[in-house]
C-alpha cells in the first residue's frame, strides 16, 4: 500500500481535480528553462553542520519515458548522486513541467526525505518552490516539486558579473524575509547556496529545496538559524564581489586568496555599496565578531531582516535613454518621387503658376458663389429670429420670475460634497518581498489628470499570480476629516476596496490589519461610499483583482485618478 502525504496532491485516479488544479496554478510557465537542478560535490558544509553516513544504496534503474503513478513522465536526469536522482519530468495530467527527486524506499534517508517534503508542503509560502507531492510507492520514494522555466539561478546570473546594488538588495531582502518565515514554522534549509536561489522573470526571488535538499544529502545542524544566516551572508558576498567568501572555489566562483582571512566585500572589489558590504559581514561567521566596524553580528534570519529594515532604501537605477537614430532622407520624399534627378550644375526653370480666373466665365462664377453665400446668410438669420419669437410667446408673463412652492415635485439635485485635498500618497505592498510597488509614480494618482497613472508590477494572473492578496495606495488627507466618497478611475476593469485607519491614528499605520474595509466595487470608474459615517486621515485604496492590459498576457493594475469628497 502506497503511503501518501496529506499535504501533497493526490495522484490517484479518483483524485479531486479542483484541488489539483488549484495547486497547479502556482507554477509559472513562461520563458526558457534555465534552472536545471544541479549541485556540486565540492559544496562547503560549514563547521557547525554534520553529515550522517548515507547507507549507500544503488539508485533505481530509471530511464527517460518512465512514468510514476501513471502520471509523471521522466524526461531528463539532471542529478545522480549519493543514491538518489533528480529529474525534469512532465505532469501529463496538468500538462506542465515538474521536478522529481527519486530514491529507493530502503535508502537510509528515505524516511527523513518524506518528512521534510511534507513539512515543506504544509508551509505553502509562494517565496519557496512548492512541493506538490511526496509519495512512497513500488519500492520508490519520490518528491514532486514545481519547475520554474522562467526562473534563472543566481549561479547563472553571477557568471556574467556581480549584481547591481539594487538587485543585490532585493535578493538579500526577499531571501532573508522568506527564511525568517520558514524558521518561525520550525523549518530550515541548511543548503542555501547560489544553485538554490532563483530569480523569476517578474523580479521575484524564489528559494528551492527548503528542508528537502538537506534531507537528501543527510545534512543536519545544531544551530540551523545560524547556518542559514551565514549562508545568506555568503550569497550577498558573492552577489557583490563575484567571489565565494571562503578559500575554496565553489559554484563557478573563485574563492578568496589564501592566508588573508575574511575581508569585507568593499576591500575585494571597488565600488561595492558600503551598507550592503557591512550587512554581508554581519551575517558571516567571523570568530564570534564581525568585520563591519562596530555593528553587532546577525545570528538569525529575523535579525538580518531587522538590520535590512534599518538601512536606507536603495533605489533602482535610472533607465538609460537611447537617442533615436537621425532622420535619413531618401529620394522618395514628397515632390521627388518619379521625377528625373537634375543634372549637377544645370539651372532648373521656375514653373509659373497658372493665372487666376480672369476670363468672362471666371468672373460670372465668382459672382454666383457670392450670391449663394448672401442668400444662405439671410435664410439663417430669418430662422434664428423666428425661433426667438416663438420662445418668447410661450412665457405667460416675461416680467415675472417663477418661484417653486411646496407642491413642486421636480427633482432637486443633491448637494455635492466638498472636495478634500490629498496631501500625500505612497505605495503599499505589505505582502511583497521588498514591500514596494512602483513608488516613483504614486503622485500621478492625485495630479488631476487621467492621462497619467500609477501602475503595479505585472503578474501572471488576475489574483496577483497567487503571490499576494493585493497591493494599494495609502492616501494622507493632512488631518482627520469627514469622508463621504472616494472616486477611483482605473485603466481597465479593476476590483478595489476602500479601507480606512482609525480616526485617532496619530501616524500612518504600516500594518495591513490596521485598515478596516468600509466599501468595495469593480469597474473602470468606481465610487466608494462608506456605509456609515467615516472620519479618518489615512485611507487605503486596495486593489484585489487586476485587469489584463497588454497583448503579452500579463496582468497589471493602473490607477489614473483618485478624488476624495466630504
Amino acid at each position: 500500500m502506497a503511503e501518501r502525504s496529506t499535504a501533497a496532491v493526490d495522484v490517484a485516479d479518483n483524485s479531486d481535480e479542483k484541488s489539483l488544479t488549484a495547486q497547479a496554478d502556482q507554477s509559472t510557465a513562461d520563458g526558457v528553462a534555465k534552472n536545471r537542478e544541479r549541485d556540486t560535490d565540492s559544496d562547503e558544509v560549514q563547521e557547525n553542520t554534520r553529515t550522517d553516513s548515507s547507507g549507500k544504496t544503488s539508485p533505481p534503474e530509471l530511464h527517460s519515458g518512465h512514468k510514476l503513478a501513471r502520471r509523471y513522465r521522466l524526461e531528463e536526469c539532471v542529478t545522480r548522486l549519493d543514491g538518489f536522482s533528480s529529474w525534469r519530468a512532465v505532469d501529463e495530467k496538468l500538462r506542465r513541467a515538474v521536478g522529481v527527486h527519486i530514491l529507493p524506499a530502503d535508502h537510509s534517508r528515505a524516511r527523513s526525505v518524506l518528512a521534510a517534503a511534507r513539512s515543506s508542503a504544509l508551509l505553502g509560502d509562494p517565496r519557496f518552490v512548492q512541493v506538490l507531492d511526496a509519495v512512497e510507492e513500488n519500492d520508490l520514494v519520490y518528491v514532486v516539486h514545481e519547475w520554474l522555466p522562467d526562473a534563472t539561478e543566481l549561479t547563472t546570473l553571477l557568471a556574467s558579473g556581480p549584481l547591481e546594488p539594487y538587485d543585490a538588495f532585493q535578493m538579500v531582502s526577499q531571501v532573508s524575509s522568506a527564511m525568517a518565515a520558514a524558521h518561525r514554522e520550525g523549518l530550515a534549509h541548511l543548503r542555501l547556496n547560489p544553485n538554490a536561489v532563483l530569480r523569476a522573470s517578474t523580479g521575484q526571488w524564489r528559494i528551492r529545496g527548503l528542508a528537502v535538499n538537506a534531507a537528501l544529502r543527510g545534512v543536519a545542524s545544531d544551530t540551523p538559524q545560524r547556518t542559514d544566516t551565514e549562508a545568506i551572508g555568503a550569497l550577498l558576498y558573492a552577489a557583490l564581489t563575484q567571489r565565494w567568501p571562503y578559500e575554496s572555489d565553489a559554484y563557478g566562483l573563485s574563492g578568496l586568496p589564501k592566508d588573508i582571512g575574511l575581508i569585507a566585500p568593499d576591500q575585494v572589489r571597488a565600488g561595492v555599496h558600503r551598507g550592503l558590504s557591512e550587512l554581508s559581514m554581519r551575517a558571516l561567521v567571523n570568530d564570534g565578531a564581525t568585520a563591519s566596524r562596530h555593528e553587532s553580528p546577525c545570528t538569525t534570519p529575523e535579525e538580518l531582516v531587522k538590520a535590512i529594515g534599518e538601512m536606507p532604501r536603495i533605489r533602482p537605477p535610472e533607465p538609460t535613454f537611447t537617442a533615436p537614430p537621425e532622420y535619413q532622407r531618401t529620394s522618395y520624399q514628397q515632390g521627388t518621387y518619379g521625377r528625373q534627378a537634375p543634372r549637377p550644375g544645370a539651372t532648373q526653370p521656375i514653373t509659373t503658376p497658372p493665372p487666376p480666373l480672369q476670363s468672362r466665365t471666371g468672373k460670372a462664377l465668382k459672382w454666383a458663389v457670392s450670391a449663394l453665400l448672401i442668400a444662405a446668410l439671410g435664410l439663417g438669420s430669418w430662422q434664428l429670429a423666428d425661433a426667438l419669437m416663438d420662445q418668447g410667446g410661450k412665457n405667460e408673463d416675461p416680467g415675472q420670475t417663477q418661484t417653486n412652492d411646496g407642491n413642486d415635485k421636480s427633482p432637486k439635485k443633491p448637494a455635492s460634497g466638498k472636495p478634500i485635498t490629498i496631501s500625500g500618497a505612497r505605495d503599499f505592498d505589505p505582502f511583497g518581498g521588498d514591500q514596494t510597488e512602483k513608488p516613483s509614480d504614486v503622485g500621478k494618482v492625485y495630479d488631476s489628470s487621467t492621462a497619467t497613472y500609477w501602475q503595479t508590477d505585472f503578474y501572471l494572473s488576475a489574483d496577483f499570480g497567487r503571490l499576494k492578496p493585493g497591493v494599494g495606495i495609502i492616501l494622507d488627507l493632512g488631518k482627520t476629516q469627514q469622508v463621504g466618497k472616494v472616486t477611483v478611475t482605473f485603466v481597465g476593469n479593476t476590483s478595489v476596496e476602500l479601507r480606512s485607519a482609525s480616526a485617532d491614528a496619530g501616524s500612518e499605520p504600516t500594518s495591513f490589519d490596521a485598515y478596516t474595509k468600509v466599501a468595495e466595487g469593480t469597474g473602470t470608474t468606481v465610487q466608494l461610499k462608506p456605509g456609515k459615517s467615516l472620519k479618518s486621515r489615512y485611507l487605503l485604496v486596495w486593489l484585489t483583482e487586476l485587469p489584463i492590459q497588454a497583448d503579452d498576457g500579463k496582468w497589471r493594475g493602473r490607477v489614473a485618478d483618485i478624488k476624495v469628497t466630504s
